[in-house]
């Protein structure tokens, strides 16, 4: 799979996915260096794959000596240098233009074998050509390291916002009519929490060196009963109509709308600007005041941690 939608982004772009896009919790990294460490993993150096602007790099880089982002967007990565960040002895963090399926080997000095703790991937993995990166990932990988993958699922209206069963409408229609021949099968993976997405052991040529008995898959999904946070999906979220439009905009199959309707982009026939009217009606029409719109939204989320055997 060759994702050619974000690897396009101009510097501005990234700039203004970093702003739109919130980040993830620390019990998240918490969460992942905890379940490195116990099961022998060292805190020397982690590996982000598809870094973006950086924001799960940053999140990682208190824990670990060394921190490198990658990411195949030359534009993504010009915005995670000018945000910047330090590891935990205060290092700079390292921002590299390479591919998932690279990791690091077009770099000079190349990512060596053996010398990367942790890889970790933040809503990127359904990009990925899977049955490259894991042979590579094996590579890099010190015995006992780990891989952490996570992603979430679109937004969900929540109950709490004011006649939410005819927002969702609104969402589902447009996501299916308008937004559905943008969508790719990295946008399947993602929607469905990487249920099929390819692991060491399912790819045509599977990689021995990881270890399928010790694989984790931790999800967090709306009707789940326990009452433990979300720290992928940060829990229920408000948001007023500008910030639901920002964040709209940063999904791919919007951009690859834009691209296919320029000449809306800027208007009120625009996809993000259209759906923005349409909850802003019913809104109004549940007793909203203009200009105090606001809506509630949940997502699900899910977390697969993978051990390279020691």
């Amino acid at each position: 799979m060759t994702e050619t939608t974000f690897k396009a982004y101009k510097h501005e772009q990234g700039a203004a996915y970093a702003q739109a896009r919130p980040g993830y919790d620390t019990n998240l990294y918490q969460c992942i260096v905890d379940n490195h460490a116990a099961t022998g993993g060292k805190l020397d150096t982690v590996l982000d794959v598809g870094s973006g602007p950086g924001v799960a790099a940053r999140g990682l880089a208190p824990h670990f000596a060394h921190v490198i982002g990658i990411d195949a967007s030359e534009g993504m990565i010009s915005a995670a240098r000018s945000i910047g960040g330090v590891s935990s002895t205060s290092e700079p963090i390292r921002y590299e233009i390479s591919g998932a399926e690279q990791l690091g080997s077009n770099l000079d000095p190349p990512i060596p074998d053996s010398s990367v703790d942790l890889i970790t991937a933040a809503t990127a993995a359904h990009w990925f050509d899977m049955g490259r990166f894991w042979p590579r990932a094996a590579q890099v990988l010190k015995p006992g390291g780990s891989v952490a993958l996570w992603t979430l699922s679109a937004m969900e209206v929540h109950p709490s916002t004011p006649n939410y069963q005819a927002i969702q409408e609104v969402l589902n229609k447009f996501r299916s009519e308008e937004l559905g021949p943008y969508l790719l099968k990295g946008n399947i993976l993602a929607r469905d929490l990487y249920i099929d997405l390819p692991l060491p052991w399912t790819i045509e040529q599977p990689v021995p060196e990881f270890d399928q008995s010790t694989f984790l898959r931790k999800e967090w999904k709306k009707d789940r009963s326990d009452d433990v946070p979300d720290p992928i999906g940060l829990g229920p979220q408000t948001v007023n109509l500008s910030q639901f439009e920002k964040r709209f905009a940063t999904s791919s199959p919007v951009i690859r709308w834009r691209e296919a309707h320029p000449d809306a982009v800027g208007t009120d026939r625009d996809v993000v600007r259209k759906v923005s009217l349409e909850v802003q009606r019913i809104l109004n029409e549940a007793g909203v005041e203009k200009g105090q719109e606001k809506l509630t939204g949940r997502v699900q989320s899910v977390l697969l941690l993978v051990k390279k055997k020691a």
